[in-house]
């Protein structure tokens, strides 16, 4: 049985808004509808618990630090995998290659019960490792703080690998990938 340890009993660093001294927030349509218009890169996060595999679609990740070596990754605090991150204490992230489109949609559907039949994976270092991902990152969870709606995952790289194969990114609520700057 899973234990789905709360969130809340982690130490929350953020400041609350005060209205005496914060302006209005922009109202989240907007917010969301700006954030369409900024391109992001999408990763499969996975992570296992007793044998059992378990990933999600993320774009909201990115390198922290070099010195130590981190990433940041920020889930919905009702998250499934959420809470087996926080048990399992560390996780990959597999940086989509522009062909994986299918993938991203199929770990991000709720109507993917077994999300893991299907896509091409195996385990190396005890974690799920997507096949033709264009980089893996695997993790040990450090820090976790509180943001919003999302929970931010801190975790320190302690494996790391790319190939040079075009990103998946996410622009404008749509797949497609980088091409680079043509100075003609």
């Amino acid at each position: 049985m899973i234990d789905y340890a709360r969130v809340d009993k982690f130490n929350d660093n953020s400041a609350s808004l005060n209205e005496d001294t914060e302006s209005p927030l922009v109202p989240i349509d907007q917010f969301r509808s700006v954030m369409s218009q900024v391109a992001s890169a999408v990763s499969v996060v996975t992570c296992a618990l007793d044998g059992q595999p378990y990933g999600a679609t993320v774009s909201a990740f990115a390198s922290l630090s070099m010195e130590p070596p981190m990433m940041l990754v920020a889930l919905n605090r009702h998250s499934g995998l959420l809470h087996i991150i926080l048990q399992a204490r560390r996780f990959r992230i597999n940086v989509l290659s522009a062909d994986q489109q299918e993938i991203a949609a199929w770990f991000a559907s709720n109507r993917s019960p077994d999300r893991f039949i299907g896509p091409r994976w195996r385990y190396d270092d005890g974690l799920p490792l997507i096949f033709d991902a264009q980089a893996w990152i695997t993790c040990a969870l450090g820090e976790v703080l509180h943001g919003g709606d999302h929970v931010i995952l801190l975790g320190y790289v302690k494996d790391a690998a790319a190939q040079p194969r075009p990103p998946l990114v996410r622009y404008a609520r749509t797949f497609g990938t980088y091409s680079p700057w043509d100075r003609g």
